[in-house]
């Protein structure tokens, strides 16, 4: 089975909702789906949270960070880190868990490689778009965090699917985009219950329309991926283009805005890679 072949095999598979995910995804998929519910309470997220031990790790990590323990006063279990952090916070933590999850069962190394790069590609388009949000487009910067997190989700799907189709990662960026991209992408997002307003960004990113300076969701998405600093390993964008973008943020928003952006992402970069590991 050539490259094509395999990614409209895989495309259609998760066209059924037939998604073969790892076993340690569906605790975390549980949560999610919990979260986007208005009616879910605390405790039921807390429980839910302690199923995932990387999960419950990490949430109870971040509540005693700075950023959340105004107070000094470290937390020590799950229930009383939710409610401190949130679930908007804990939604994208979340989600990052689950990318990461994807890739946890992946032995060779060069898909491992792979793996890591697309990671790597994530957390810099989720944090350069929660600081784009915040100094440039206004919209939310945890919406905007939690899409960038989620953009590249298919193609985590596709690299976890990878042993069982030789030849799969063969080949440049084309086949990815014209069989893969949209419709793997599309599926798995679904199944993770991501929200239409995030699910509109990331449509807007595969359409590739924008506004600059940026003024949605779509367009914080579009220009953090233009600015990220590593590509796809299934899509390489040129950064050519990125650049422009950002002369043009500087041009309309003040001198060194651009400057401010890079800096304070990299923190957020280091902050979330820290968070998950």
């Amino acid at each position: 089975m050539d490259r094509t072949d395999a990614l409209k095999s895989i495309a259609a598979q998760v066209a059924r909702g037939d998604l073969s995910f790892p076993t340690n995804v569906a605790a975390t998929l549980k949560l999610q789906h919990a979260l986007n519910d208005p009616d879910c309470h605390i405790d039921d997220a807390a429980r839910l949270v302690q199923t995932e031990p990387l999960l419950a790790a990490r949430t109870v990590a971040i509540a005693n960070a700075a950023a959340y323990n105004r107070s000094g006063q470290d937390v020590t279990n799950v229930r009383a880190a939710v409610q401190r952090v949130g679930f908007r916070t804990l939604g994208a933590l979340a989600a990052a868990v689950i990318v990461r999850q994807l890739a946890s069962g992946i032995t060779d190394a060069g898909l491992r490689a792979k793996a890591d790069q697309l990671w790597q590609h994530s957390a810099h388009v989720a944090a350069l778009s929660q600081v784009i949000a915040k100094r440039v487009s206004n919209v939310d910067p945890e919406t905007a965090m939690f899409a960038g997190i989620v953009h590249e989700v298919g193609g985590f799907y596709v690299l976890s699917r990878a042993a069982e189709f030789p030849g799969l990662l063969e080949g440049g960026a084309d086949d990815w985009i014209e069989h893969g991209e949209v419709e793997i992408g599309r599926g798995v997002l679904l199944k993770l219950g991501v929200p239409a307003p995030v699910m509109g960004a990331i449509e807007a990113l595969w359409n590739g329309m924008r506004a600059l300076p940026p003024e949605t969701l779509g367009d914080t998405l579009l220009l953090a991926n233009d600015l990220c600093p590593v590509p796809s390993p299934l899509l390489e964008r040129p950064g050519a283009a990125g650049l422009r973008s950002a002369a043009t943020i500087d041009f309309t928003v003040g001198e060194g805005t651009l400057v401010r952006i890079l800096e304070e992402s990299a923190e957020e970069v280091r902050g979330l890679s820290a968070a998950l590991s």
